[in-house]
């Protein structure tokens, strides 16, 4: 078996499914070798290509299927909802807590309190047409958003209300990604098994040079993906630019 030959197959499959509807059946490996006149390994090797592409997914008992396309998540500082409708989704949320909190470590350390003082947590389902997509913690400044209590975050948005009705100015933040696992408890709120893998993204912003939320959000790796625009690394866009680093700890 040569390579070009799953890789040709696999090329020929992904134009098909490109027009294929979300769900559709996709032929068994000993049907598609005789369709296209290869071995059966080859077929299998294209077919798992595309699996691991998450362009297509396996069912025990059932078959090949087509996958639904990945969310991409954009390095850029929007919200849940907005990414969602963006790409004709119904966005919708389950709040799981709002209220003060003890603050932990990292979120005391990024808004300058003593670990104890009180921030607001907003805990989260965000689900996607009804499916929940991704678990995500956000902590607040209790200083500069008291009240935040009388919102319902089921259906409003975080960063409309801090707007709007704050006058927040998001001028400044950062996210890192980080691959990671579901514990028992997230895993439980989104219906997927305890450690299947997750995207965890840590979001830091600022208003006006001030440190006002500190989000994580833990995304199903099987649903999303992560793109971010490359140029050329010269002068000031070199040192202040994304990167890819090695992780480290931090707030």
């Amino acid at each position: 078996m040569t390579a070009h030959k799953y890789r040709a197959l696999a090329d020929r499959l992904r134009a098909q499914i490109h027009r294929a509807t979300v769900g559709a059946p996709v032929p068994s490996e000993r049907q598609l070798a005789h369709e296209t006149g290869v071995s059966r390994m080859t077929a299998r090797r294209a077919i798992d290509e595309l699996v691991r592409e998450g362009i297509l997914t396996r069912e025990a008992g059932r078959g090949t299927f087509v996958a639904r396309p990945a969310i991409q998540a954009p390095m850029q500082l929007t919200s849940f909802a907005e990414d969602m409708r963006g790409r004709g989704r119904t966005p919708t949320s389950t709040v799981l807590h709002l209220g003060d909190v003890p603050a932990e470590f990292a979120p005391a350390a990024w808004f300058g309190v003593e670990p104890g003082d009180p921030v607001v947590l907003l805990a989260r389902v965000r689900l996607a047409d009804g499916e929940p997509m991704a678990i995500e913690y956000s902590h607040l400044s209790a200083e500069a958003f008291p009240g935040l209590e009388r919102f319902d975050f089921a259906r409003d948005s975080l960063y409309r209300v801090l707007t709007e009705e704050y006058g927040a100015r998001f001028d400044d933040g950062e996210q890192t990604v980080r691959a990671t696992l579901f514990d028992g408890a997230d895993a439980a709120h989104l219906g997927v098994a305890e450690g299947d893998a997750a995207l965890e993204l840590v979001r830091r912003v600022s208003s006006s040079g001030r440190p006002i939320e500190r989000t994580v959000s833990r995304y199903r790796a099987d649903a999303f993906e992560l793109t971010a625009r490359l140029a050329p690394a010269t002068g000031a866009s070199a040192a202040d630019g994304g990167s890819l680093r090695p992780r480290a700890a931090r707030a």
